[in-house]
C-alpha cells in the first residue's frame, strides 16, 4: 500500500452550529453538505467542508454539550492539525489580522524554518496550526531543515 495524501479529518464537536460557524465564517472553509435547507445525509447532526481540493476535507459531528471535554496537557490522541493558508508572510499577516478581528486568540507562533505558523484553538479546544510554507526553503533536497530548531515567529 502507498498512502497518496491525507484525505480528510473528522472531529466530534459539542455544538454543530457554533463549530460550523467557526470553520466556515472565521476560517473560510466552504460548507459542501448538508444543504442548509435540509437535514443532511446522516442519521446524526453533521456538516462537511472543503477548501476545493477534494469532496470534503473536514467533517464535524455533533455529540452534544454534555460530551466529555478534551483532556489538557500530555495525552494520547491528536495534538493539532495544520491548515496551509497561503504562500507568503504577507498572507499569514492578513490571516492574523482576520482571526484577531474575529476574536480568535493566538495560542502560539513559531518559525519552523520550513513553515511560519500561528496556533489557535477551535470552539471545542482542538488546536489548529495556520501556516505558510517558507518560499525558497528546499526541504526536499535537505530534509534536515524539517527538524531545525524552532524559533519565535517574527511577522
Amino acid at each position: 500500500m502507498e498512502i497518496k495524501e491525507l484525505g480528510h479529518l473528522v472531529l466530534y464537536v459539542h455544538n454543530l452550529e457554533r463549530s460550523a460557524s467557526f470553520y466556515r465564517d472565521t476560517l473560510g472553509f466552504r460548507q459542501v453538505f448538508p444543504d442548509p435547507t435540509d437535514d443532511g445525509p446522516f442519521p446524526f447532526p453533521a456538516v462537511g467542508f472543503s477548501s476545493g481540493r477534494t469532496h470534503h476535507e473536514l467533517l464535524l459531528i455533533e455529540v452534544g454539550e454534555d460530551a466529555a471535554e478534551l483532556p489538557r496537557g500530555r495525552h494520547v490522541g491528536m495534538y493539532h492539525f495544520g491548515l496551509k493558508v497561503g504562500d507568503t508572510d504577507d498572507e499569514l499577516r492578513e490571516v492574523l489580522a482576520q482571526i484577531t478581528r474575529a476574536g480568535v486568540s493566538i495560542a502560539g507562533a513559531s518559525d519552523h524554518t520550513v513553515t511560519h505558523s500561528l496556533y489557535i484553538f477551535d470552539p471545542d479546544g482542538n488546536e489548529i496550526e495556520l501556516y505558510i510554507d517558507v518560499p525558497g526553503v528546499d526541504w526536499r533536497n535537505d530534509p534536515t531543515l524539517v527538524t531545525a530548531p524552532i524559533r519565535p515567529l517574527r511577522l
